[in-house]
């Protein structure tokens, strides 16, 4: 086994962090560095990684076939409720970066996630463990800023929120690696693909692309030379985020809500739809227009994409994407008309983004049985319902006008798609 130097605590171990995190650390040139991983809440993950020596395959699933790895970034692993290990690890000078994979919930009022860190950071401060970065891998705009206000929020005294300031930095970074769940398939399959740990219980599968852009604030605080892995470092992960989330993230969102109304089950379903491949090239035409990157890189983006979206064998359900539209839409979006509105007040709504509100409003509507939102509007909602939840400001006459429109054109692309003849 690799000898490790333990300069990284991650809090939130699960399948994403080992695909994306975990492997750009074994890439990067330089020092070997490691991982001391903490759970969130169940205990599973530290107990199934310890048992193998916190070692596990990386399934990298393409089109054509499987091929693996095993990766040795955990150096150890421990359950989420182990404050004493976690206060431990940070407090340790070796320890120079913390990550998180925890979700949106991770940063919210009432979770004990900033709490945590800050007894880790106290009991760092206490040591003279020196600075250290906070970086979150989670898929939040400006994600840096909000653990930043997360964890001085939780501050108990104004000395130690004077040292946080004064010696953690907290960079934004836009992750993006699509992780499905692992199956006892995989597991089974396992003993036969080259390259595997034998007798793995906790494989990882992932698709080959990886992308992390990682804004850089370190500020002379050590870290694995990530960049040599291909991380990019740059001072504003804004735009990056926004062509995530725009392209990305919103053609997610039409191929769940649009895929779904015309009987798909999985985006590689969808994206093989005539119907469904044209209102995201729609989405993505205006996203384009909006984004402040060089027409290269969006290109070279939107390929990127139609390839991940179109390998059969990364079973990414259209039904996981959909839940929550009532939270994302807005930044998937309406962000993205509003841009355009502000940049010329003439435009009207394009006709990917009106699709797209109406395939979530038909979701919602008429097929409430698929909806877990709270915030979204229930069946039989009208337009003006739809608007109000994602964008009350916009409810003019010319949008509702398009997504009314766009509506009765799905309609009738689900009726003919129910009868088997071209809409």
């Amino acid at each position: 086994m690799t000898m490790r130097r333990p300069g990284i605590v991650h809090l939130g171990v699960g399948a994403f962090a080992r695909a994306h995190l975990a492997w750009y650390t074994v890439h990067a040139d330089g020092t070997p560095w490691g991982i001391t991983a903490f759970t969130g809440r169940s205990p599973d993950a530290a107990d199934a990684l310890t048992a193998q020596g916190c070692r596990y395959t990386l399934v990298t699933r393409a089109a054509d076939g499987d091929s693996a790895e095993v990766v040795d970034a955990i150096v150890a692993a421990h359950p989420g409720s182990d404050d004493a290990a976690f206060a431990a690890a940070l407090a340790s000078p070796d320890t120079t970066v913390v990550t998180l994979t925890v979700t949106e919930q991770g940063y919210r009022s009432g979770s004990d996630v900033p709490a945590r860190l800050v007894a880790g950071l106290d009991a760092r401060r206490a040591s003279g463990g020196g600075r250290i970065a906070l970086v979150s891998l989670d898929n939040l705009t400006h994600n840096g800023q909000v653990l930043r206000d997360a964890v001085l929020d939780a501050v108990p005294d104004g000395s130690l929120r004077g040292w946080i300031e004064q010696t953690v930095t907290f960079p934004s970074s836009m992750v993006d690696r699509i992780t499905p769940a692992t199956t006892s398939d995989d597991v089974s399959a396992i003993a036969e693909l080259p390259g595997a740990l034998p007798g793995d219980r906790a494989p990882v599968v992932t698709e080959p692309f990886a992308e992390w852009v990682l804004q850089d604030v370190f500020d002379g605080i050590e870290r694995p030379s990530w960049e040599s892995a291909g991380v990019r470092l740059v001072d504003d992960v804004t735009p990056y985020e926004q062509r995530k989330l725009w392209l990305l993230n919103g053609a997610h969102s039409l191929l769940a809500y649009l895929g779904l109304l015309l009987g798909h089950e999985t985006v590689a379903q969808a994206m093989d739809d005539p119907d469904c491949r044209t209102a995201v090239e729609q989405l993505w035409d205006e996203a384009a227009q909006e984004l402040p990157l060089p027409a290269t890189e969006i290109a070279e983006a939107r390929a990127a994409l139609v390839d991940r979206f179109a390998n059969p064998r990364i079973r990414h359900t259209l039904t996981q994407i959909a839940s929550g539209g009532s939270e994302k839409l807005p930044v998937r979006v309406v962000d993205v008309l509003r841009h355009r509105l502000e940049r010329d007040p003439d435009a009207e709504i394009g006709p990917g983004a009106a699709t797209l509100l109406a395939a979530w409003w038909l979701h919602c509507s008429e097929q409430p049985e698929l909806v877990t939102d709270r915030g979204a509007p229930g069946a039989g909602s009208d337009v003006h319902d739809v608007l109000a939840v994602i964008a009350p400001d916009l409810d003019t006459p010319g949008v509702v006008a398009a997504v009314t429109a766009a509506a009765d054109h799905i309609r009738s692309v689900r009726a003919a798609h129910h009868e088997g003849v071209p809409a």
